[in-house]
C-alpha cells in the first residue's frame, strides 16, 4: 500500500542517480504538504540499502506515474523553503 497514493511522480526518463530520485521524490512531497520531519523519515529509509531499495521506498511512498511531469517547473526550487537554489539557505 502507498503512503501517500495523492502524490506522483514521473521518474520515467528522468537521471536514474539515486540521490537525484530521492530529491524528486522529496519535493514532492513537500509540495504535497507533508512535513519536514516525515520526508527525513524517507529519505533515511531510501538511502538505508542499495539502488534497489531506493526504488522500492519511492514506490511504497509515493505513487509512480507514467505520463508527464506538471511539476516540472519546479525543479530549480529548494525542497524545503521554494526559494531557488541560488537564493536558499538551506543545507538541501
Amino acid at each position: 500500500m502507498v503512503k501517500y497514493p495523492n502524490i506522483g511522480v514521473n521518474l520515467i526518463g528522468e537521471d536514474g542517480n539515486a540521490f537525484f530520485l530521492i530529491g524528486s521524490v522529496s519535493d514532492a512531497l513537500r509540495r504535497g504538504g507533508v512535513a519536514r520531519d516525515i520526508i527525513s523519515e524517507f529519505r533515511q529509509e531510501a538511502t538505508s540499502g542499495d539502488y534497489d531499495n531506493v526504488l522500492a521506498t519511492i514506490a511504497k511512498w509515493v505513487r509512480i506515474d507514467f505520463g508527464s511531469d506538471e511539476d516540472s517547473d519546479y525543479s530549480d526550487e529548494c525542497g524545503w523553503c521554494y526559494e531557488a537554489h541560488e537564493d536558499c539557505e538551506c543545507e538541501d
